[in-house]
């Protein structure tokens, strides 16, 4: 689905900071030996601090963002599925930079037929899934599926992208612009200068696009069998206005086009916005409603009003009159009126299916901002929405409020449509719904319970990141997918811990040492499988952080002081990287390049365990050592045979020729050893005589114990010791043991006497994401087989692909989203 390049791009996004990567690669290259430095810092890697960003990571003394305020009156023709609207933009210029233009973002521009994304979507997916082996022949040939063929034909039949009718200033001059793509840059009639403000005025409207047939990220969705002649629509629209594009200090324009997987960079403004609908419709917006006499009935207001206090949800418009509301439809309209402040972005939904329940949530207690969790569904969401829905809202705000801030907004939304996941401010759209039975009722699986709680959590929590902590989902699709993952995980398993929620390390070991894998840093849009990659590696990568690296006190204040120096701010990589390093106090240079900059994997080996006895230098304790490790050892196989063969040895005939060799062997302690150690006993002095007295009398078990690091990636060893009397220990070792020797290292233990060490194992819990846990053990074990081992339970790979792989509905019937489903599945 998009131009994938043959070379991976790896890092940033900047020309600038590119260059300096390269220079800095040049400045560390070996001429001499092999030696790689895996704990080098990475300054010489990340933009040079300065007075936007410092090199804390917070936001610098003269740090920016612009601020863009729309107001905007829409209309939904549903006789025709399209929209017509205009928007007043307010653009207010707070960099240092006099603008001569403005960029726009046109996302409808990528479902035209010349679009970037259509011309360049690589038929087949040969090079999405990762190297081809060869090219479709009259043996194999390709394949063309029936929903290609839907997507081709919808294109054609309608006319999509944008009708931009008129762009003029705020006194009603005509402005001049180009469109390209998905972009449309405007020429200002006078330079913006810092500190000034412009307006301008575009009319617009666009035919929408149906959501399956070419898998969108909003659209409408038809249900031909409903009561009503002709069926009704559920219409989610999301990027469907002019917005403008980021101007920002680290990139100027964020002007790379839109061609499916990169998403949106945005700023921050006020929306006051009027949608004309249907008169039978129910809304769904980002904001607050302004008008409820308008388009509320007074039993639906009353019920809006005790949903506030309720315990439990209230519904406000209930199912049996939604049910009614699906019957008939009307020519009348009404136009719903909402209100949002300091938001990024801006969607909504409408139907004439919709019923509609409310929760209110006082965040910290009732004296606190009132919250209000509402879920918006169609009869086809039955009780799996009516029970978990709104309830798995308020759950997402709880938890992430722990981790971050409280939630920011007076509305949270989760509203059921074409969609299979999205997020904007204030509201997320979601896709599980019931099956069907025979007698007409409604059921839903196990399955698709886990799906609605997993990605209203995920959704949800994407309003925290990056709807708030405003990362650039276009350039770094990780700092939102997989950090809201990590968190998603978190809070899944304070739902229930059954659930298996994906960001555990062995649900990334099969990615990490596939051939498709690239770095994290990799920009979306040339990232062989986007799901491991931008949501389950970094997820992955924060759970060990903060588990086995950091531990849970230092990881919960640094990301805490990370979300909130961020909080309607817009991080880098750079900045996120410097603010965990920073407020944990720990250096995690070499954690951040192992797995966020290269495709290093884990495999920590255990190579051997050398037993040592202190040499205590006395004959009388070390000769007596040393007979019995020569007894200890094989027999002589040609000296057993002639035993059992009865051959008689020459002394035993002679007995006249022994002597006293022959009654005493060479381990037998004489006076010239004792006179000769206790001459070296005097000359030590003092003080080392009474340390290695101290370690005669003690006589500890010395192991040595060889690691190989066959992956590439360093993390700390985690050792659990089994002893000989039954008891086991944990010993962790850093993972700066290997910041001389990245290749091999030795690690000497000490025990007590009565300890003597058994076995050794390596990540015993599973805690690394160590691709291979036979070479885990000393002495080596027979290890079941994968599906012996996990035949008892599913895999957690697979049903977090089921629950959150590729929960953008952009990919959801994308080639290379479903061979990253089967390759989750196989591992």
């Amino acid at each position: 689905m998009s131009n994938r390049m043959p070379k991976l791009i790896w890092l940033m996004p900047v020309l600038s900071m590119l260059t300096c990567s390269v220079s800095a690669y040049a400045a560390i290259k070996q001429t001499k030996g092999d030696f790689e430095d895996k704990f080098r810092q990475l300054d010489e890697v990340l933009p040079t601090p300065n007075v936007y960003r410092n090199a804390a990571g917070e936001p610098g003394h003269q740090y920016w963002q612009q601020k863009v305020d729309y107001e905007i009156d829409v209309t939904l023709d549903e006789a025709k599925r399209r929209i017509d609207a205009s928007e007043e933009i307010t653009y207010q210029n707070n960099s240092p930079d006099t603008l001569k233009y403005l960029w726009i973002q046109l996302d409808q521009n990528k479902f035209r037929p010349d679009s970037l994304s259509a011309l360049s979507e690589n038929f087949g997916g040969i090079g999405n899934r990762g190297p081809a082996t060869s090219a479709p022949s009259a043996s194999s040939p390709a394949k063309l599926s029936m929903g290609a063929i839907r997507r081709q034909q919808f294109v054609e039949d309608h006319e999509l992208g944008y009708q931009i009718k008129k762009v003029t200033d705020g006194s009603g001059k005509d402005l001049h612009y180009v469109i390209v793509g998905t972009l449309m840059r405007v020429d200002l009639a006078s330079p913006l200068k810092p500190g000034k403000k412009t307006e301008l005025n575009i009319d617009f409207g666009f035919n929408i696009v149906e959501e399956d047939a070419v898998s969108a990220r909003a659209g409408y969705e038809h249900f031909p069998d409903d009561e009503r002649e002709g069926g009704n629509d559920i219409f989610l629209l999301a990027q469907w206005f002019p917005r403008l594009a980021a101007y920002t200090d680290y990139e100027a324009w964020t002007n790379k086009e839109f061609i499916g997987r990169g998403e949106f960079t945005l700023e921050f403004g006020n929306y006051d916005v009027e949608i004309t609908v249907p008169a039978d419709h129910i809304v769904s917006s980002t904001g607050v409603l302004q008008n409820p006499k308008s388009v509320l009935t007074s039993e639906q207001r009353k019920r809006l009003e005790e949903a506030k206090d309720a315990e439990r949800t209230v519904f406000i418009v209930t199912e049996e009159e939604a049910l009614e509301n699906e019957k008939e439809g009307t020519d009348k309209t009404k136009t719903w009126h909402f209100e949002a402040e300091n938001v990024r972005d801006f969607a909504w939904a409408s139907s004439r299916k919709f019923m509609w329940d409310a929760r209110g949530y006082h965040q910290g207690g009732k004296e606190q901002p009132l919250v209000m969790a509402m879920s918006f569904y169609p009869k086809e969401g039955g009780d799996l929405w009516k029970k978990y829905s709104t309830e798995s809202i308020i759950h997402t705000m709880e938890v992430y409020s722990r981790f971050s801030f409280d939630y920011p907004y007076p509305v949270a939304q989760s509203v059921n449509g074409p969609v299979g996941g999205m997020e904007y401010p204030m509201i997320t759209f979601n896709g599980p719904r019931t099956e069907l039975r025979d007698d007409g009722s409604r059921t839903y699986s196990l399955a698709e319970k886990r799906f609605l709680i997993g990605v209203v959590i995920h959704e949800v929590g994407h309003i925290y990141f990056p709807m708030t902590v405003n990362s650039d989902e276009r350039q770094w699709t990780w700092m939102d997918e997989g950090l809201n993952s990590f968190l998603d995980g978190v809070a899944g398993r304070e739902w229930d811990p059954d659930i298996p929620w994906g960001v555990e390390p062995r649900d990334v070991v099969g990615y990490m040492k596939s051939q498709t894998q690239v770095p994290i840093m990799t920009q979306s849009d040339s990232v062989l499988r986007l799901g491991p990659n931008a949501y389950t590696k970094p997820a992955v990568a924060l759970n060990i952080l903060r588990e086995t690296i950091l531990g849970r006190e230092l990881f919960d204040f640094a990301f805490k002081e990370y979300a909130q120096r961020w909080k309607f701010k817009r991080p880098t990589p750079a900045d996120f990287f410097r603010t965990m390093e920073e407020a944990s106090g720990v250096d995690l240079d070499w954690f951040w390049r192992g797995w966020f900059y290269t495709t290093d994997h884990v495999d920590i080996s255990i190579d051997k365990v050398y037993k040592l006895r202190l040499d205590t230098k006395d004959p009388d304790i070390d000769f007596a050592r040393e007979r019995q490790v020569e007894q200890d050892k094989p027999k002589s196989l040609t000296v057993e045979r002639n035993k059992a063969e009865g051959k008689e040895l020459w002394v035993d005939r002679y007995p006249d020729i022994t002597d006293f060799y022959d009654e005493n062997d060479q381990f037998t302690v004489t006076n010239k050893e004792r006179n000769s150690y206790k001459s070296w006993l005097d000359k030590l002095d003092p003080w080392e005589r009474k340390a290695f007295e101290r370690a005669v009398k003690e006589d500890k078990n010395y192991y040595v114990m060889e690691f190989s690091n066959l992956g590439g990636l360093v993390m700390p060893i985690i050792l659990e010791m089994t002893y000989a009397d039954g008891t086991t220990e944990e010993l962790r070792i850093p993972a700066e043991i290997w910041r001389r020797t990245p290749k091999a290292v030795s690690k000497l233990v000490v025990t007590d006497k009565d300890k003597e060490l058994v076995s050794v194992t390596v990540d015993p819990y599973w805690e690394t994401a160590d691709v291979d846990v036979e070479n885990n053990h000393y002495p080596r074990q027979i290890i079941p087989s994968r599906i012996e081992a996990y035949k008892s339970k599913p895999s957690s790979a697979k049903v977090r692909r089921d629950i959150m792989h590729d929960i953008k509905t952009e990919l959801k019937t994308d080639k290379d989203s479903e061979d990253d489903k089967k390759e989750g599945d196989d591992n």
